[in-house]
């Protein structure tokens, strides 16, 4: 099942997308003609503490078929993040080796026994399938990241990786935009600790993490390690793997997680970049870019790239 947010007459609702992806059902509005309990459906992440009550719904009114006056083409509307303000979105650095190894690194053996994980702020970073990744006037040397995103779907704490999988709700795209070079003031010299915190702020920016289209429940995808993720800037591929070759499974990704912070339905971690980053070859995000990337079983997500006054 796709699962998206969207938003139509200036009202965002909870949608599945059907048709080959052409056209969505707002599944409130749905709900509302039938006769069902519609507030299951207010938010994504209401339908997701549902505890599966809400995709057992949705699956009951994509077979009882649509209305003109809940089933709309997909050009009609405007797709949001599917969960458009996740309570936490974590990232994962350095979770490929080529990746790592295409910067100059060497894998050590600690690069293999514990994940890196930083956050992004959710309200401010996350955009939508087409919306602009905007360049602010601080910022330098912008770079692309396509990965594939965790949504959990219950609430986690200390679960084992062989439990792992079954608290994610789904799957989507996630781009970890990034500033490489941030300099907003002068200092006199940069330590290691000065430049580890001028990489971490260079996440941060309004806008730095697109997400979409839509995700795609666990029954569609049931292991997230056979993915392919392809990376386009202007229409040239930048970027190419496999899930597969993730040092760090999603399922030990949660298990590390969990252990330190709850996870709640609505979450979001995206699961590290793979190689082909712009910082290698000097080419970083311009205005009027486009940049897509597609994940097999998913999608593609598309957002152009603009200049900002601020």
């Amino acid at each position: 099942m796709k699962l998206a947010t969207f938003m139509k007459n200036g009202k965002s609702s909870v949608g599945t997308v059907v048709g080959g992806g052409r056209l969505i059902i707002d599944l409130q509005e749905a709900a509302r003609a039938n006769g069902k309990d519609q507030h299951v459906f207010a938010d994504m992440i209401t339908f997701l503490e549902s505890n599966g009550r809400g995709r057992e719904l949705a699956q009951h009114l994509i077979n009882r078929g649509g209305s003109d006056n809940w089933v709309f083409k997909l050009e009609q509307v405007r797709l949001l993040a599917p969960v458009p303000s996740p309570r936490k979105l974590f990232a994962v650095a350095g979770n490929y080796a080529e990746h790592i190894e295409e910067g100059g690194g060497v894998l050590m053996p600690q690069d293999k026994e514990t994940p890196r994980i930083f956050m992004k702020p959710p309200s401010s970073a996350v955009i939508g399938q087409g919306d602009s990744i905007r360049i602010p006037p601080v910022a330098q040397a912008i770079d692309w990241e396509g990965e594939l995103a965790v949504i959990m779907g219950k609430r986690a704490k200390a679960v084992k990786r062989d439990k792992a999988l079954e608290y994610v709700a789904g799957y989507t795209i996630m781009n970890d935009v990034s500033e490489r070079k941030l300099k907003i003031w002068n200092r006199s010299d940069s330590r290691p600790q000065d430049q580890w915190f001028d990489w971490l702020n260079g996440k941060w920016y309004d806008t730095f993490a697109p997400l979409g289209p839509w995700m795609v429940t666990t029954e569609d995808i049931p292991n997230p390690q056979t993915l392919e993720i392809s990376t386009y800037v202007n229409g040239e591929q930048k970027q190419h793997c496999s899930t597969a070759q993730m040092i760090f499974p999603v399922a030990l990704i949660i298990e590390y997680l969990s252990a330190m912070v709850t996870l709640e339905p609505g979450d979001v971690i995206s699961t590290g970049t793979v190689a082909g980053v712009g910082a290698i070859s000097g080419q970083f995000l311009q205005p009027g870019d486009l940049v897509r990337i597609e994940i097999s079983g998913i999608g593609e997500l598309s957002n152009p790239v603009v200049r900002s006054e601020v």
